[in-house]
Formats: C-alpha cells, structure tokens, sequence
C-alpha cells in the first residue's frame, strides 16, 4: 500500500506527513460499514487504522478549495465583478468538474470501497469521484496547509479550464451551459430551437461513450438541418458538447457573414455618393 499512496502523491505533489488523513480521504462509506474484526486487524496491518471514511473531509475540501479557487481568481481578475467572479468560481469547483480532474489524476483506481460496490463499477462514478476529490482536498490542508492545495488547484483545477471559462465569459457565453447559450442564440435570430438525440452509445457501463446530434426544429415544423454533433461520458456532456460546436458554428459563420457585407459597405456608400451628386 505504500507504494501505491507514493504513487498518488507524486500526482497531487505532496508528500503526506500523516498519510492516515490520505486513506480516509479515499475510503468511502461501503467499506467502512462493511468491516469485520479481521478486515480491521488486516487495515490496521496496512498502516490504516480505523479513520471512518472520507464525508467530513469532503465537507472541508468543499471549503478549501472554494477559498483556493475564489483567492485565485480574485488575483488574477481584478476587472471582474462579484457576479463574473461567482459564476467562473461556481464551473471550476461544480461536481462535474472536480469529477474530471478526479479523472486526470486516476483517483477511481486507488479508491477504498467494499467488494461489492467495487464489482458494481462504483469507483467510476462521477458523484464518487467528485466527492472523493474534494476529500482529498481537505486531507492536503490538513497536512500541508492551503499551500498545499494551492499548488494542486493551480495544476489540475484551474490550468487551461479556468482560461478557458474566462474567454467564454469574454464572449458572452453562458459558461458552460452551451444548451442554454444554444437555445437563446436560436431564439434571438427567430431560427427555431434545437432538439438532441443520442445516435451511439459505446464501451463499458463505467466509461460510456455517447455521440449526441443536435438539430434545428423550425416553428411548427419537424427537426431538420443537424448543426453539430458531440461525445460525452454521459448524455447531459455529450449534448453540450454538441451545444458548444453548433455554437461555435452559427458565430463563426455569422462572422463570415457580417464581414462580408462590411467589406462590401464601402463600395455602396461610394455608388450612393455618385448619384447623389447633381449633373453637370
């Protein structure tokens, strides 16, 4: 077990001086329950004594890395206003997120969990992979002060996500809602509203692989034009995804669109002049 602990430090960049705080942020309810006096002696034998499992540290990591990620934006943004602050804040420490950066470190692989809920898939589950996240988090501040998780939200929690959500909220996005953001950009140019159906579904239960279409449905009419398709671990990520490409798609060619006719403007104005101008 020691070798697979130094293995989930070096992932987090932090060494655990009371590495007991880092077991109970990875053992979850299942198997605290489940525990027999022999399970407990063979924990024990392990160097896990019996810490319970990881709800009260998630309850702190919750509150840590709201702290960490509000300090971080709150630095880096000094144009922003509470609400712009509140919104990119609310994206970078929401479930799915942490679910993600749960993900990109392989938190589900050294999870502690009861056999049976180990069978049932359950270390791959976004809920159990956010929360455990956030578990993690307050075992690093316990051990290594916000520093700590400092240093880990910078790498994995803000990164190339927190930039990202900042030139959404440039571009007027609705920071991560592209269905929302989709549906009224359809609305505003009297288009229709977009409709999403799943087209595939592949690999295992646990990792789920959706491909969602999303098409135009005129006034009154049937679904018509497809305007993007996307994949997803779920059918909710896959249809923003699909969201966020027709998106990109209706602004890019509306650009096109608005450049042309400016480029054309000039010509006009010049033939308006020309007859405007009396005979001689």
């Amino acid at each position: 077990m020691e070798a697979v602990l130094s293995e989930l430090e070096a992932a987090l960049g932090h060494t655990f001086h009371n590495r007991e705080l880092l077991v109970r942020a990875l053992t979850h309810r299942s198997l605290a329950n489940e525990r027999t006096l022999s399970e407990q002696g063979a924990a024990t034998s392990e160097g896990a004594t019996q810490t319970g499992d990881y709800e009260r540290l998630e309850f702190l990591g919750d509150a840590v890395l709201g702290l960490v990620v509000a300090e971080a934006l709150f630095e880096a943004h000094p144009e922003w206003k509470e609400g712009e602050l509140t919104r990119v804040r609310s994206q970078l420490v929401s479930r799915q997120h942490m679910a993600e950066v749960a993900a990109a470190v392989d938190l589900g692989n050294y999870l502690r969990l009861s056999k049976g809920e180990d069978r049932s898939g359950l270390r791959h589950k976004s809920t159990v992979l956010s929360n455990s996240m956030e578990a993690v988090m307050g075992a690093l501040f316990l051990d290594g002060g916000l520093e700590a998780v400092r240093g880990f939200a910078r790498c994995w929690v803000m990164g190339e996500a927190a930039e990202q959500l900042a030139q959404e909220l440039r571009s007027g996005a609705a920071l991560g809602n592209y269905k929302s953001a989709l549906q009224e950009h359809l609305q505003a140019a009297k288009a229709g509203t977009p409709v999403y159906r799943v087209k595939s579904e592949s690999g295992p239960d646990h990792r789920k692989r959706f491909l969602v279409e999303v098409r135009l449905k005129p006034e009154g009419g049937e679904p018509g034009k497809a305007l993007a398709r996307g994949t997803g671990s779920t059918k909710k990520h896959a249809e923003q995804d699909a969201a966020q490409r027709a998106l990109d798609r209706l602004r890019a060619t509306e650009a096109k669109v608005c450049g042309e006719l400016d480029a054309a403007e000039p010509e006009s104005a010049s033939l308006k002049s020309e007859e405007e101008q009396p005979a001689q």
